[in-house]
């Protein structure tokens, strides 16, 4: 009974170094791994990870990155940029995502089919001008900016099916 004891134990504790280095032989993308620069300056730290997509916290924002944007190296990530330049990545894209959310403005779904134009908008709706000439009001909250332009969740085809 004894050396069961003592077997379980042995294995436990050799299964707890065990885990880092698989999850670093599974590709280093786990929440807490820390992301430098290619001369080894902070660039930030991964919160999670979903599939193919990074997220990782700068000190001023939190990105989703591809992981083929990155590089591994003894136990960190490796990214192309600094952290300045990153966060002025993060800037510029923002900044783009507004200008997308203005008066005239081309709107697309989510496939990238055009839909329409930004009629007006307001803190609680927009109205699309579709296509067709009809329009359609929608939620502020149904419509995102973004670096590419305005994009809605709603197919092309639905929408003009909502405006008969």
């Amino acid at each position: 009974m004894r050396f069961t004891t003592i077997l379980a134990s042995v294995s436990l504790a050799l299964a707890a170094p065990i885990t880092p280095a698989l999850a670093q032989a599974a590709g280093g993308f786990v929440a807490g791994t820390q992301v430098t620069d290619a001369k080894g300056g902070p660039v930030g730290t991964v919160t999670a990870v979903n599939g193919d997509v990074v997220t990782i916290k700068t000190d001023k924002y939190e990105t989703n990155l591809s992981k083929s944007s990155f590089a591994q190296s003894d136990g960190k990530l490796l990214l192309g940029m600094t952290q300045a330049e990153l966060n002025a990545a993060i800037e510029k894209d923002k900044a783009a995502a507004e200008a997308s959310l203005a008066v005239g403005a081309p709107v697309r779904d989510s496939a990238g089919t055009a839909v329409g134009t930004i009629g007006a908008i307001d803190a609680e709706f927009v109205t699309i001008k579709l296509a067709s000439g009809k329009s359609v009001r929608l939620p502020r909250n149904g419509i995102a900016g973004s670096a590419n332009g305005a994009v809605i969740g709603v197919a092309a085809a639905d929408l003009e099916a909502q405006a008969k």
